[in-house]
């Protein structure tokens, strides 16, 4: 099966106030950190990398022993994940959708996830909720507990065999639906997704402390 990885890396960084994708991480950008762990990974064939043209040259010049070629991003994270589907090489029949903000997933992650796809249609990198969950009233006042037992934290990459998610994004675009991720679109057509255990830290850069946590633990 060939496989391809969607980097999504077309957002302004809003809450960092500054672009997170271009910081350095152990004196490497953030996005180019992501994209060569696809590179790495035995199962990724080619990857596309949603983001602007300065973004995209600036952060990624330079050769990769795969292909990797670029898109506009779109008006959403989900248009933008359109726009990356729309541009899988042809041949392509599984694909890994990722955040460029979580520089810290592994190869062996990302084959796992990619060979849960191939066997049952959608897998997604995830990991069990451990700590105790609270509801708070509209005060911040904690009510009650939750139950934490089968919760996850969802992550990135999320991977598809390519017409499903394809029928996916059909479904929300006729619904008009919004999603803040794949497996939410799969939920759409009824089509449950598996949830891989990433089983290693696989952060989401989103605040500057962000940045120190993520250097310590490439650093372990």
């Amino acid at each position: 099966m060939s496989s391809c990885a969607i980097v999504v890396a077309a957002g302004s960084s809003r809450r960092m106030g500054f672009d997170k994708l271009a910081a350095p991480l152990a004196g490497v950008p953030v996005l180019r950190r992501s994209v060569e762990k696809f590179i790495a990974a035995s199962s990724v064939s080619s990857v596309v990398v949603v983001a602007p043209q300065d973004r995209f040259d600036e952060l990624l010049g330079g050769d990769f022993s795969k292909p990797v070629t670029r898109v506009d991003g779109g008006a959403n994270r989900q248009d933008s994940v359109q726009n990356g589907l729309a541009a899988v090489p042809e041949g392509t029949t599984l694909v890994a959708i990722h955040d460029g903000a979580r520089p810290l997933v592994t190869p062996e992650a990302i084959d796992r996830c990619l060979a849960a796809a191939a066997e049952h249609g959608a897998a997604a990198l995830a990991r069990p909720v451990t700590e105790t969950l609270k509801r708070a009233d509209a005060d911040g006042l904690a009510r009650e507990s939750v139950d934490r037992e089968l919760l996850w934290f969802m992550e990135t990459p999320q991977c598809f065999q390519l017409p499903l998610i394809q029928r996916a994004y059909a479904e929300v675009n006729l619904c008009q639906l919004t999603v803040t991720d794949e497996v939410s679109a799969m939920e759409a057509i009824g089509i449950p997704t598996l949830l891989v255990d990433a089983r290693a830290p696989n952060l989401k850069i989103t605040h500057p402390s962000d940045l120190a946590l993520a250097a310590a633990l490439l650093n372990a």
